[in-house]
């Protein structure tokens, strides 16, 4: 396990990778552009960047639930500048409409969004929007945690990804920044399934808690496959679309069991 001062350094530059919350610039001088072993902080990441997200659902969930999941989805889109979303909406167009490995590598490095990308996107945000709604009636603060747990489990699933598949690219965001240390995917998995346990047990009780992390994990892995036999390798579209089919599994699957 990494040391308090590293973890914190690692835990400082995931949070400026994963989103757009301003980061001290002391933790990235003198550093090479890898987050190799930062990965590990992933989990950790995820549960800062939902907290403000997380609060806003809690508080404004009485009034109108599907509403304050989507205010909440909103603002998480904003303080990560929708990096994963993107993600999903590029990998679905590549993934969707290339004919092959080059095509739809060339599709994914389009800046232009496709019909499957769109289609990505309705869904993604239409699920997890109904899925929190689902979890707020049934109470406030059982939303609010799950989209914590969520938040962590789904940027633990995305390091297992990225260490799983070698680089579909010799250029990008996801192959300069190095592949993750065996390490630090093994402390990022712990670090998710910990937070996931220690936030929702309380609320939504074992059974269902586990049910939601073994269904995120097995879109996780299904869609790694897929990917495997797509286009080779994982892309940074591809490591976003990870995170968001993690997070939409957990929360729906949550949803379902209440």
């Amino acid at each position: 396990m990494p040391n308090t001062s590293e973890f914190v350094a690692d835990l400082a530059r995931s949070i400026g990778f994963l989103s757009r919350l301003p980061v001290p610039d002391r933790f990235f001088k003198g550093q090479s552009g890898s987050i190799s072993r930062a990965v590990q902080a992933f989990p950790a990441a995820g549960l800062v960047i939902a907290t403000l997200p997380a609060i806003a659902l809690f508080l404004l969930a009485p009034g109108d639930a599907l509403t304050a999941g989507l205010i909440a989805l909103t603002l998480l889109a904003l303080l990560t500048g929708a990096l994963h979303e993107d993600g999903l909406a590029d990998a679905a167009d590549g993934l969707g409409g290339g004919r092959d490995k080059e095509h739809a590598l060339v599709i994914m490095k389009d800046s232009r969004i496709g019909s499957y990308g769109v289609i990505a996107l309705i869904l993604s945000f239409g699920l997890r929007a109904s899925a929190l709604a689902a979890l707020a009636r049934h109470e406030p603060a059982a939303a609010a945690l799950a989209l914590l747990g969520a938040a962590a489990v789904s940027r633990a699933l995305m390091v297992w990804h990225w260490h799983a598949l070698p680089s579909a690219r010799e250029t990008g965001v996801a192959a300069s920044a190095g592949l993750p240390e065996t390490t630090a995917r093994n402390v990022a998995l712990f670090m998710g399934v910990a937070l996931a346990l220690v936030l929702l047990v309380l609320v939504l009780g074992l059974p269902k808690v586990l049910l939601s992390l073994i269904v995120a994990g097995a879109l996780c892995f299904g869609f790694t496959r897929y990917v495997r036999g797509k286009i080779e390798g994982h892309t940074g579209d591809t490591i976003g679309a990870s995170q968001q089919l993690s997070e939409i599994g957990m929360l729906a699957t949550l949803a379902l069991a209440i």
